[in-house]
């Protein structure tokens, strides 16, 4: 199995990879990445149901580390492709709704802590009633989806891993996006000049300035005017 396993996902990073190596629309991609992913889960299954596992430790091993990595794959780019779907106009709206889809998966974090510390801290005492198939335990807070899934191919908490590798990787997507509107917000403030000729010629242009009247339709008094292009070009003119 974990032959098999390696190569199918090997053949699976190559192929996306490559796609993003060559493809120009982001979402196009994306769609093709989740296609590539389905069909790769898809031999999977077969080969499983065609050939099943040696012994409860090779199951638990399947559910508990390489089908999520599969899965999770899928996860992730799918809720990429719904972020980016549905992402508003504008820097600010686009802000809010990357910080909401960063609390949606602290929330996730918050209602199944437990788990993930579990899983993180790499425990097994509990895995013959997470990871092998049809002995789930009700009381270990079993998600929906679970009883709507192929118990053939599914056990009680196999997508919670994958959810814990994919939200990893969403959560370092968003912050990149984050990352990069900050980067462009601050592009865009413009550089403070500084006037580095000689200040007879500002003082020159100042009063031509105010000989034409452009500055309150004449009313501006030459100090003030002098004291905002001091202050702008970050310059001493003196008296």
């Amino acid at each position: 199995m974990e032959k098999f396993h390696n190569d199918m996902l090997c053949k699976l990073e190559t192929a996306i990879n490559e796609l993003d190596a060559e493809s120009d629309c982001s979402l196009q991609r994306i769609e093709t990445v989740i296609l590539l992913i389905m069909e790769c889960l898809y031999k999977v299954k077969e080969y499983v149901l065609k050939k099943g596992f040696k012994n409860t430790n090779e199951e638990i091993r399947f559910f508990k580390f390489q089908k999520p990595t599969i899965v999770a794959k899928l996860i992730y780019y799918n809720t990429i492709y719904k972020i980016e779907t549905n992402k508003p106009h504008g820097t600010k709206p686009i802000k809010q709704y990357l910080n909401t889809e960063l609390k949606n998966l602290q929330r996730y974090f918050d209602n199944n802590l437990d788990f993930y510390k579990y899983y993180r801290t790499n425990s097994s005492y509990l895995d013959d009633k997470l990871f092998l198939r049809s002995n789930y335990d009700i009381k270990l807070c079993l998600d929906t989806y679970y009883f709507q899934s192929d118990h053939r191919f599914s056990t009680s908490h196999d997508y919670k891993v994958s959810k814990i590798i994919a939200n990893d990787l969403i959560q370092v997507y968003i912050e990149d996006q984050l990352n990069n509107i900050s980067h462009q917000s601050k592009s865009t403030i413009p550089q403070k000049l500084n006037w580095t000729d000689n200040k007879v010629a500002l003082i020159e242009l100042i009063y031509a300035l105010h000989y034409q009247g452009v500055f309150n339709n004449g009313n501006a008094d030459i100090k003030l005017i002098t004291k905002y292009f001091e202050n702008t070009f970050n310059i001493n003119l003196g008296n």
